[in-house]
């Protein structure tokens, strides 16, 4: 008896801990699978993405992120039309196996070896959509099925199933390329979508049945317009600055993917070694995103407050360009790449995610997706050719190319600086207005 009332005391600690009440527990459980199957899944295709990067010419990769940009630029509104016109318990499965039948296409061309330089474009820009879509709706989906309430406390123990997952993925990628080949390995994560597809649909089944969460809005239609969203960045000063944020953030990143791509292809001689290289990047960021988010991001914002929470990220990325300036080896830009990403991941985009908390319905809604989509992959294109020209045109090598960066991060830092007592200003208004 006295181990059963042990048992189901070590229970309620267990929820208490864990903010979650008894009768959530299969929602959030569920929740937790269907993330991590979803970023393992695409954690196991994102070092073959990088992989396809060289293949295609490491001289060519501006040409790769202007294809994004552009199928990124077809794609969003064709899906903004079929969300406003079917219900989501259908247009999310049908995105889903849509993803899951063009694996099987990529699987087949790999397995005839028609790996071409066409091929390993088309894998890198099919990579970068998926990406965005199966994460956007996943949260979609989260923010539909949760209350705020909910979402306040359990938003994070779900999106630690995601940090599981894009550590789970690279680490299947790193120890199974060598036995399985590239192109199987496309049938693993091929596995994990599938899984996380059932996760969503058990999910769906319960939404219906439990009371304690919003009413259902499976038979409902998403709506929205995305060219509203890109008037919106053009009527206030404050959305603008966080679209040059994101710009600059985009540059900086860019940057360093070419970098790195430069370095590692001179560092290997095999693709199957290149790969396994990637893997190890992205262990290591996902690793220390999650070690971050458990123990240091919730206690950054109150310690720091969002303006040098926000700065962090251009103040970590001026860092690591000198270094790279100093020292453009692979040592450094392994390290550089896996500091960068994780506060990024686990930092930076949590607390760029707030300032959209005192913005206008239209801005959170159309606005905010329009900068994360569409201004990204221009950033990326934009960012790729100011990239080529550099170091193609002009000739400029990794050291130039890292102190080009340098003055920018400084005013990115600054920016962000900016952006944080903006939003503290907001936050007064607010409270004036209503008091």
């Amino acid at each position: 008896m006295g181990i059963n009332i042990t048992g189901t005391q070590q229970h309620k600690n267990l929820f208490s801990a864990l903010n979650i009440r008894r009768e959530e527990l299969p929602a959030v459980a569920l929740a937790f699978g269907y993330f991590f199957c979803l970023l393992c899944s695409y954690y196991i295709l994102r070092p073959m993405r990088d992989e396809m990067a060289i293949a295609s010419g490491v001289e060519n990769m501006q040409w790769l992120f202007t294809g994004t940009f552009f199928a990124m630029l077809a794609v969003t509104p064709l899906f903004g039309f079929l969300a406003s016109r079917f219900l989501r318990r259908q247009i999310i499965p049908v995105t889903y196996g849509f993803f899951l039948i063009t694996i099987l296409i990529f699987y087949a061309l790999f397995q005839m070896e028609l790996k071409t330089p066409w091929v390993a474009r088309a894998f890198f820009w099919w990579v970068s959509v998926f990406n965005f879509f199966v994460v956007s709706v996943f949260w979609a989906y989260m923010s539909d099925i949760f209350s705020a309430e909910q979402g306040k406390r359990l938003f994070g123990i779900i999106a630690a199933g995601g940090s599981v997952g894009a550590i789970t993925g690279p680490l299947l990628t790193q120890s199974l390329v060598t036995g399985l080949g590239a192109a199987n390995l496309l049938l693993v994560s091929a596995t994990f979508l599938t899984l996380a597809l059932v996760c969503m649909l058990a999910l769906l089944r319960h939404e219906r049945d439990v009371q304690e969460f919003q009413t259902s809005k499976a038979d409902q239609k998403l709506g929205g317009s995305w060219i509203e969203g890109f008037l919106a960045i053009f009527r206030s000063r404050y959305v603008a600055s966080i679209a040059v944020w994101i710009m600059l953030s985009t540059l900086a990143a860019t940057f360093l993917y070419f970098q790195q791509a430069t370095i590692i292809r001179d560092a290997f001689a095999t693709s199957e070694e290149r790969i396994q290289m990637f893997a190890r990047i992205d262990l290591a960021v996902n690793g220390l995103t999650l070690l971050t988010q458990i123990f240091i991001v919730g206690r950054l914002m109150g310690w720091f407050g969002i303006s040098l929470t926000l700065a962090l990220f251009p103040l970590v990325t001026l860092a690591g360009f000198t270094a790279l300036a100093i020292a453009p080896v692979l040592l450094v830009v392994v390290s550089f790449q896996a500091i960068q990403r994780a506060v990024n991941f686990s930092i930076a985009q949590p607390s760029y995610r707030v300032l959209y908390t005192t913005v206008s319905d239209e801005e959170k809604y159309k606005a905010q997706p329009f900068i994360d989509t569409v201004g990204v992959r221009g950033g990326d294109a934009a960012s790729g050719w100011i990239y080529a020209t550099l170091a193609q045109t002009l000739g400029w090598g990794l050291q130039p190319l890292a102190i080009f960066i340098l003055p920018l991060a400084g005013l990115w830092a600054l920016l962000s600086y900016w952006l944080g007592l903006a939003h503290q200003q907001k936050i007064q208004n607010q409270e004036e207005t209503s008091a």
